[in-house]
């Protein structure tokens, strides 16, 4: 007799076809008249997802019945692409999943191409928040990510006419599969009002009164780790109105007025803040911010008064991580509820909320750090207002004895920047809140250290660190690039998948001539791969057989994608002008890729001025055989799985001491492309790991770029080389924009009389050489660039997101394992839903 089909749980193929069907049927009602392929999608998804919501519950109550230690991950952005392959990978039936649907008519990659990307973050930041929820769960450690739930994402970027055109990102538009809306699980914030001082039993108590109430409802997304056994939660918070809708205005007629203050109230978690250093003056991004703590810290919270504990037990249960300074006012919050709502005294609740929370700094552009002004934080959050003026205002004290007679010192570290009008500096108040400060590379953490907060060292040096960033393998090797992984895998097992320092056990196949072939053969596949998908994805036509050269980040002068084209434009010189230099070069494909914030005029100039100079060279005949020039259109985490593993040489060049770290280098080191790179962030790292001679190292280093700064002049360093004279003449000559003329005014003026802040001209000609090196070694001695290509991934072991995660654990959070045990037994399964 043949065995019944467990549609819930069971992991055969017979198993998840089964499921599969039966939600397509009843989830989606689709029959053969009513079947559109999202509603497969979904059907798949919600299959998958059973298979997923046991072993979610077994974890939640794993670790709450051991008493275990909490991780809380704080970000404003979740850079979280696309879940369903990766989630099929970590559950172990990836091939269950396939057979499944082969059975059934479909395949498992037209399916999962269907899924929108979840485009919760700006870039880096949002991806490394990612990176560590899904390391957090592999390494078996309890964790809850929280964030907002918007319903826009990062805009989807178009390209029109050479220009950058933002228009929304509405992910959520056929509805989200992966995500559980948890309305018992509510929680009021409260802005404005006014705060009441109630003198009793000679102590001053506060009450924060009156003002605007929105709802935050949890909708949660399990995180699975690798293998299956414990699933995390990441929880977004989604704003509602208290009210649906004023009943007496809407019987008046007055459907708009009656339903405004629902409106007002759920803008809220609308839409994502592209990245922007000016917040200033933006009441909705300190609402949000505040919004999403709030809600966050009342969950925190009530789990830990579940446990009828001491408050001062608090930071032995839960350790908070802010993610850059967006999540600050976690600190004002928490000593709100501790004050105000428990009755702690100020001593003991400042002893507890430094000793919960850490603070990840993410920045070493004194412009990017978070301010807010004064006027705004008092008319929106009064009360914390009170509470920041109080920390700042003893701090201070304390801050005196270790710079007596030092005002412009204490002015500085102050919270309160005395400006007009004054503003509150948020890093300052994340450093003094926290028990630890970390930097996200070696040489960022330095900096951090020496100069942008070095009287901050002075008073807390137990409390700065550095935690070099990482990826997670799983998606960036194993997902992105089942071809090299297999490749991998047939070479040294599987054991780098959870423990990526044994990538290292490849070293000797980069001298393998066997393993070099089919190395070059999966790079190959991977181009024509890349091609077929930006052809399909945004009519590109690629030439699969050049040297795919890649820059792809968000678009900033500080990245130096400006350097990148002014040394397109060098080439191009040169070969129309007949030079050695580019003789007897293979063609190169430049591929760009990135989003400007929308308010940042410069990068928005440089994407026009990278479509121009494409346009002009790609229709050239006689150099587009030998350079073609692409920015591909709405960059984002699918299409970064596709072209990272399809990349030869990865372009990681901003100016020295800018970068903090960076995290595509490491995707672009895991997938065998060689960088050519200066040696700012991680890039220092990665050479040391490397070594240098397996990369493309130039430029100068942070000290030089930093003695260079009184003495540097632009025109001095153009004019001592004729052929950059020479480019940078044709650049601005109008010969790239010619019926567009002066559009690129601005940038030359930056380069020029603003004084070239970047250093693009100082760091040009050692970047002309080091990609002359690049190429050539491509072109020449291919067996060389390739093995150079497999020493690179064999020493990429480092910058695995475990490695980074189990530091912080170790380091920071004093976070220990809790292992979860696999229950595939559906008889428990079954009973277990009974008792609920």
């Amino acid at each position: 007799m043949k065995k019944q089909p467990k549609t819930r749980w069971g992991l055969t193929s017979d198993d998840i076809a089964q499921d599969f069907a039966e939600h397509l049927k009843y989830s989606q009602d689709a029959d053969i008249y009513h079947q559109a392929d999202h509603a497969r999608y979904t059907a798949l998804a919600l299959a998958i997802k059973d298979r997923i919501i046991h072993q979610w519950n077994k974890s939640r109550k794993t670790q709450r019945s051991s008493g275990a230690k909490r991780v809380y991950y704080l970000s404003l952005e979740f850079l979280m692409g696309r879940t369903m392959t990766n989630n099929v990978i970590n559950l172990g039936i990836e091939g269950e999943v396939r057979d499944a649907l082969n059975s059934l008519g479909y395949t498992f990659e037209e399916l999962a191409e269907l899924e929108s990307d979840a485009g919760l973050g700006n870039g880096g930041l949002g991806r490394l928040a990612a990176c560590f929820l899904d390391s957090l769960a592999t390494l078996e450690m309890p964790a809850y990510g929280y964030g907002i739930r918007y319903n826009y994402g990062i805009f989807r970027q178009q390209i029109k006419g050479g220009w950058q055109v933002e228009q929304p990102d509405n992910w959520l538009r056929d509805g989200n599969p992966w995500e559980i809306m948890r309305p018992s699980i509510v929680y009021p914030v409260q802005f404005g009002g006014q705060v009441q001082v109630i003198r009793e039993g000679g102590r001053d108590y506060f009450k924060w009164t009156g003002g605007e109430i929105v709802n935050g409802m949890a909708y949660d997304t399990p995180i699975i780790g690798y293998g299956g056994k414990t699933v995390n939660t990441l929880r977004l918070w989604s704003a509602k109105s208290p009210e649906e809708f004023n009943f007496h205005e809407f019987n008046d007629g007055d459907y708009t007025e009656a339903v405004r203050s629902k409106i007002s109230a759920e803008n809220l978690s609308q839409v994502l803040y592209p990245n922007d250093t000016l917040y200033m003056g933006k009441e909705l991004r300190l609402k949000q911010q505040y919004f999403f703590v709030a809600c966050s810290l009342a969950d925190i919270v009530r789990r830990f008064k579940r446990e009828n504990k001491s408050w001062r037990e608090l930071p032995s249960h839960a350790a908070i991580q802010l993610n850059d300074t967006h999540p600050s006012l976690a600190i004002p919050e928490l000593m709100r509820l501790l004050i105000d709502e428990e009755g702690l005294p100020w001593d003991e609740a400042w002893a507890i909320t430094v000793n919960t929370m850490g603070y990840t700094n993410h920045t070493l552009m004194p412009e990017a750090l978070e301010k807010w002004s004064l006027p705004m934080m008092e008319a929106i959050l009064p009360r914390h207002t009170q509470i920041i003026f109080e920390i700042n205002h003893r701090f201070l004290q304390q801050a005196v004895s270790h710079f007596p007679l030092q005002p412009q010192k204490l002015a500085k570290i102050s919270i309160i920047e005395e400006s007009n009008p004054k503003n509150i500096r948020m890093a300052n108040l994340a450093i003094i809140g926290s028990h630890s400060t970390n930097g996200v590379a070696a040489l960022h953490s330095e900096l951090l250290k020496r100069s942008m907060f070095s009287e901050f060292n002075t008073i807390f040096p137990d409390r700065f660190n550095n935690k070099t960033n990482g990826i997670t393998q799983r998606r960036w090797l194993l997902a992105s690039n089942p071809a090299l992984a297999a490749l991998i895998t047939d070479a040294i097992g599987q054991g780098w998948i959870t423990d990526y320092q044994r990538i290292e056990d490849l070293t000797p196949y980069a001298k393998d001539a066997s393993f070099l072939e089919q190395f070059d053969k999966v790079k190959e596949q991977n181009k024509r791969r890349a091609a077929a998908f930006l052809k399909a994805d945004a009519q590109l036509v690629i030439d699969a057989d050049s040297l795919f050269d890649v820059q792809v980040k968000r678009i900033h002068e500080y990245k130096r994608q400006l350097l990148n084209a002014l040394h397109i434009v060098y080439l191009y010189n040169d070969i129309k002008g007949n030079g050695s230099l580019t003789k007897d070069m293979g063609k190169i494909s430049f591929l760009f890729g990135g989003k400007a914030a929308p308010g940042y005029v410069n990068a928005k100039l440089i994407i026009k001025l990278i479509g121009n100079i494409g346009r002009i060279i790609n229709a050239d005949s006689s150099v587009n055989d030998k350079i073609a020039v692409h920015f591909m259109p709405n960059y984002r985490v699918s299409m970064a799985e596709m072209i990272i593993p399809a990349t030869n040489l990865s372009q990681q060049i901003s100016t020295a001491g800018t970068e903090a770290s960076g995290t595509g280098n490491m995707k672009f080191m895991a997938n065998g492309a060689l960088t050519i790179g200066t040696m700012d962030g991680a890039n220092i790292e990665i050479a040391e790991e490397a070594g240098s001679e397996n990369m493309f190292i130039f430029g100068n280093d942070e000290q030089q770029i930093s003695a260079l700064r009184s003495t540097y002049n632009p025109f001095v360093e153009v004019l001592a080389d004729p052929k950059i004279k020479e480019m940078v003449d044709l650049l601005f000559s109008g010969y790239f924009n010619v019926n567009e003329p002066n559009i690129f005014e601005p940038l030359r003026r930056s380069l020029f009389e603003e004084g070239d802040r970047y250093f693009h001209f100082a760091d040009l000609p050692s970047y002309i050489t080091a990609h002359h090196r690049a190429r050539t070694l491509y072109q020449e001695q291919r067996a060389l660039f390739n093995e150079r290509a497999v020493l690179n991934i064999a020493r990429s072991g480092k910058f695995s997101s475990d490695r980074t995660i189990a530091e912080y654990a170790s380091d920071i959070w004093d976070v220990q394992r809790c292992p979860v045990e696999r229950d595939l037994n559906g008889d428990t399964v079954l009973a277990d839903a009974a008792k609920h």
